[in-house]
């Protein structure tokens, strides 16, 4: 798949992401997020740097769900998973400072224009 990117000065940048082919199609720019997962494809939030030590590429925090047929943001999800942390307090603290920094619940904001790829042989 190829992504370009809106929002910078060069729309005709590509980048190319392993999607799952089981996942949802990318929603509008502010429709409700269906876990599609392009956006952590492309880069990862503020939250996902630290934990991806990387600005650009997958986020390695994002995690996919067989039994919802989606991605999550592991940092969301399941923090202890992601960090290796167990303190109750300390997953807590993630878990609200991913849903904040994810914007979780606004919408769509990756201003992302996509298409698929042929399948390779």
């Amino acid at each position: 798949m190829t992504i370009s990117d809106k929002q910078h000065a060069c729309p005709s940048v590509l980048a190319v992401v392993a999607w799952h082919p089981q996942a949802p199609t990318k929603p509008a720019l502010g429709a409700p997020c269906n876990g599609c997962g392009l956006c952590c494809l492309t880069a990862p939030c503020p939250l996902g740097m630290w934990v991806s030590r990387r600005r650009t590429g997958a986020c390695k925090a994002l995690l996919w769900s067989d039994s919802q047929q989606r991605y999550l943001c592991g940092l969301l999800a399941n923090p202890e998973q992601i960090t290796g942390w167990h303190h109750p307090w300390l997953l807590r603290w993630c878990s609200q400072r991913a849903q904040r920094w994810i914007a979780a619940g606004t919408g769509c904001d990756a201003n992302l224009e996509w298409e698929k790829l042929p399948p390779t042989d």
